[in-house]
């Protein structure tokens, strides 16, 4: 008698899911996508969909049982993240524990467990309203980040300077949060570049880990919504292994196991090395995928094997065959997309693909968020100096043309 086919439940329907199920598809398996929108593209590459709230985790937990899945994963889709985790924990299936995605996944929590275990970690606190804000508002440093306590992609994050704007801001944190919960922290200014990248463990010891040099388009309608990567990074050799040590010993306190990670950090003009924020998923902005090209390590493929359980022997440090850049599409202002347009050069001897996500006649949003990209460019460059240089004008050489 045949091997009965196993079955991954996805959950999402972004399109960075789309090499998650080609992966899960060439490992073998049989993938099953739920959301609320059907319409998202990655369905169409499933085997299977159902129409469920990826939030709801009790219903979400009904369909797996029903289905009998062997794995559950939410690769670069943040709100499924901790749902996963309770699936996976009720139904005894690959996965990390619970209480501990609940940490990761909540910028509040996350910030007192550094604090409580002696990481360098910003003043912050968390706070349901604007009253309960505004009674300790005077013990923080000025500028403040105010961010939901709960979303990813940048969404409802803001710098704040004076105290007059800080209604406003925590307003747009609160209209992004499912708990209505948010945070306010004291924002560390960064020596060099901030890193926002991938990594992996097996058995809670990291295998692999990779930096980046995180870039942004200060012109953008919000300017911390990351507008390209670039690797290796240039983040000194001594910070990358001093916070390659400290995230080792948060996954060793959290009791993580087998999974994958999108982990950012950055190094403050205090010279301390700082980690942001650490979620068990794939990153979104086809991280991984970047880092296939620039490492030739699957992160992708060995997140599908932890989920399903399955054994992984080996996965070789982080080391890069080049200088690889990724670009954000993006446009500057609302309005109906006409082309993209890139310098002849740049796009003869250094581009090695452009995904665009639109057509021509389509209605496209200012970067306000991640969900407002428009595609990727995938950048190879000769050395250094060259990927610094280009990296720092790409409004010079790529252009987003709306009429």
């Amino acid at each position: 008698m045949a091997n009965k086919q196993k079955k991954v439940l996805m959950l999402g329907g972004l399109r960075y899911l789309i090499p998650v199920i080609q992966a899960a598809h060439e490992l073998g398996y049989y993938v099953i996508t739920c959301d609320y929108l059907p319409n998202n593209i990655a369905h169409k590459y499933a085997d299977e969909y159902h129409n469920i709230s990826i939030t709801d985790k009790n219903a979400v937990l009904k369909l797996a049982r029903e289905l009998k899945v062997d794995g559950v994963m939410s690769f670069a889709v943040d709100p499924g993240v901790l749902t996963a985790a309770y699936v996976c924990e009720e139904l005894g299936l690959p996965g990390n524990p619970y209480a501990s995605i609940q940490i990761l996944q909540n910028k509040d929590l996350f910030r007192a467990f550094l604090k409580k275990n002696g990481f360098n970690t910003p003043k912050s606190h968390g706070y349901h309203c604007l009253n309960e804000a505004l009674s300790d508002i005077k013990s923080f440093q000025w500028p403040v980040i105010v961010k939901p306590v709960d979303s990813a992609g940048s969404k409802g994050v803001t710098r704040v300077d004076k105290i007059i704007n800080l209604e406003e801001a925590i307003t747009c944190a609160l209209k992004n949060s499912l708990s209505h919960r948010f945070i306010i922290e004291e924002f560390i200014e960064q020596q060099g570049y901030s890193s926002d990248s991938d990594a992996f463990s097996i058995n809670g010891e990291l295998k692999f880990i990779s930096f980046s040099d995180q870039h942004f388009d200060n012109k953008a309608t919000n300017p911390y919504t990351p507008s390209a990567y670039s690797w290796p990074s240039s983040m000194p050799c001594n910070k990358q292994e001093e916070l390659a040590s400290e995230i080792q010993r948060l996954l060793q306190l959290l009791h993580m196991n087998t999974s994958i990670y999108n982990i950012e950090t950055r190094i403050g003009t205090d010279n301390k090395a700082y980690i942001m924020e650490v979620s068990p998923r794939g990153g979104g902005n086809r991280l991984s995928e970047m880092l296939r090209y620039a490492t030739n390590t699957d992160l992708i493929k060995n997140a599908v094997r932890a989920a399903m359980g399955e054994t992984i022997s080996q996965i070789e440090p982080c080391t890069y065959n080049g200088y690889w850049s990724e670009v954000i599409l993006h446009a500057d202002q609302t309005g109906i997309f006409k082309k993209i347009s890139i310098e002849q050069n740049i796009k003869e001897n250094h581009i090695i693909e452009i995904d665009l996500w639109v057509q021509p006649g389509d209605l496209i949003h200012s970067f306000n968020g991640a969900n407002d990209a428009i595609g990727t460019l995938v950048v190879k460059f000769n050395n250094e100096q060259q990927q610094y240089d280009m990296m720092s004008c790409i409004n010079s050489w790529v252009k987003i043309i709306t009429e």
